[in-house]
């Protein structure tokens, strides 16, 4: 396959007025890339301390930190700061380095239109977190009316994002449907690639619709239309009143496929790292690609499930049940198929490869507690609960985050052109799964239990659940955990940017020793192996 010479950032100019003019006005899709990373992962920051906050609040029952107002708004920030500045773009970021390099085009089709996707993103997050709504994430009416300016300001950051996404779709999509290199088809395409392909299909079907209901409320919020206001001031200017569930479907329309455009990259990254690290070509090829665009279809037929308690009619909710049990189908392919290839391989188990096994395990807990909600009597029980909870963050943290975790560690010597430090690596692939055990596996049995999500006091079921408190503390452990052990991960990727040491452009052939030790342990020689010929397009990191 056709890729550049070298993957590495070019050195950095000379002087500080002409590094940041270089940053500034850039529109080379690696050094794109690289602004969305570093950006979405300082909104990881912000995000994860604002759930660091929420978990101490629940250590004890009633306001122990913070008072029930702040404590929803940092929920509502938490957790659109995590789903619209930090997964998605992130995984954008990515997308642009590596999407041109492994179709063998020079740049993004609209280099300019690049730069601008990237540029509406820093403002658009200014104005979610100065908004601070309290509104959930979902924005639901008719609370997303009644509340107060913030979330005008939250709305308005929103629909910047969604207009970042548009036209970033559009970008990705001529990109690669006319910038192929030579010999660069459809039937030897990067798994990578091809997840990109389906993710930005998605972003364009979807998107739209969730800017249109946004949009729809705060023309109710400042215009006094009636979309989706319940209010009698409809009736009593002559307007019909609005009708709230409409925002939901719309929302959701759009919210569900967002599940699989936060992690098919990751699962497109996971199709890189294994046949690399477990020395064999990826096995079936063909499944993987074909599951990748089943599952961007259907996942267009499943929004309803989170709807299944709105009173919408029984022969309207079962359709929708048996198409999110059939979506677990083409996610299942891909998990055989992965592991397929590590049966039998040379593995080596270094960073990429323990995140990539931990992404398969943890996805795995995230899609089959999510096909129980699938069940509609199953679903009147846990809906709203932390059940819920836990299955998105089995899918989303357990899966896009550690996917994104495995293609970091995996592309960084390719971006940097130093190597990270295996220990430290290790540390932070430890203290991650068992921080996300902890925290999220627990809150499997509070939803059972029947602990409401988005509550920032429990005192009241205490009485009738008592081991409520000790989960919770268990929880919240498990919560500093997970987020102290991101800690090593950060010291990693910044020290080893300048003291790494220097790699080649494999650097996964590359067995030189390090000039740098841990203060762990040393760093451990990857072992002579023989390297096998990557199957067309699959898994072969660019090579």
């Amino acid at each position: 396959m056709a890729v550049a010479t070298s993957t590495a950032l070019p050195p950095e100019y000379p002087g500080i007025g002409a590094f940041v003019k270089r940053w500034v006005t850039t529109t080379d899709h690696k050094e794109i890339g690289v602004l969305y990373i570093v950006t979405s992962f300082s909104f990881f920051v912000l995000a994860g301390v604002m759930a660091l906050l929420m978990r101490t609040n629940l250590a004890y029952p009633g306001a122990s930190i913070v008072d029930n107002g702040t404590y929803n708004r940092l929920f509502s920030t938490h957790g659109t700061a995590m789903i619209f500045l930090f997964i998605i773009p992130v995984l954008v970021g990515f997308s642009n380095y590596f999407v041109p390099l492994l179709i063998g085009a020079k740049d993004m089709a609209y280099p300019r239109i690049n730069a601008l996707g990237y540029w509406m993103i820093p403002p658009a997050g200014t104005l979610i977190l100065i908004g601070n709504a309290p509104v959930g994430w979902t924005g639901y009416v008719p609370l997303a009316i009644q509340e107060g300016a913030s979330v005008n300001f939250w709305l308005a950051g929103l629909l910047i994002l969604g207009t970042s996404s548009i036209i970033g779709s559009v970008n990705f999509l001529v990109t690669i449907f006319k910038l192929r290199a030579p010999g660069v088809t459809f039937r030897n395409l990067s798994l990578f690639v091809w997840s990109v392909l389906t993710t930005q299909l998605m972003v364009l079907m979807a998107t739209p619709v969730l800017a249109a209901a946004l949009t729809m409320v705060l023309a109710d919020r400042l215009l006094h239309t009636c979309f989706f206001s319940t209010f009698a001031a409809c009736t009593s200017s002559g307007q019909a009143l609005g009708d709230a569930v409409l925002y939901q479907h719309l929302f959701w329309f759009y919210s569900h496929p967002a599940v699989y455009i936060m992690i098919l990259p990751s699962m497109g990254m996971i199709s890189e790292v294994i046949p690399v690290m477990s020395r064999k070509p990826i096995f079936g090829y063909k499944a993987i690609a074909y599951s990748t665009v089943a599952i961007g279809l259907l996942g267009f037929t499943v929004w309803v499930h989170h709807m299944f308690t709105t009173g919408i009619d029984i022969w309207v909710r079962i359709p929708f049940m048996f198409a999110t049990v059939t979506i677990a189908v083409p996610s299942g392919v891909k998990v055989f198929n992965w592991l397929a290839t590590i049966w039998g391989g040379k593995i080596l188990l270094n960073t990429p490869m323990l995140f990539a096994i931990g992404f398969l395990s943890m996805f795995v807990i995230g899609g089959i507690s999510g096909v129980f909600q699938a069940s509609i009597p199953v679903d009147y029980l846990l809906q709203d609960t932390y059940f819920v909870v836990a299955h998105l963050h089995y899918v989303l943290f357990g899966g896009s985050v550690l996917g994104l975790f495995a293609g970091t560690y995996f592309w960084y010597p390719r971006i940097t052109g130093r190597m990270y430090s295996e220990a430290w690596g290790k540390l932070h692939f430890a203290l991650t799964l068992i921080g996300l055990n902890m925290v999220f596996f627990t809150m499997h049995f509070l939803g059972l239990m029947g602990m409401p999500r988005r509550y920032a006091d429990y005192s009241v079921l205490l009485p009738f659940q008592p081991l409520l408190l000790p989960l919770n503390q268990l929880a919240t452990v498990g919560a500093f955990i997970l987020a102290f052990g991101q800690l090593p991960f950060f010291y990693n990727m910044i020290k080893s940017r300048w003291v790494g040491r220097v790699v080649t452009e494999d650097p996964w052939a590359d067995r030189s020793p390090t000039p740098w030790r841990s203060p762990l342990e040393e760093e451990p020689t990857i072992p002579e192996v023989p390297t096998v010929e990557a199957s067309p397009g699959g898994g072969n990191g660019g090579r």
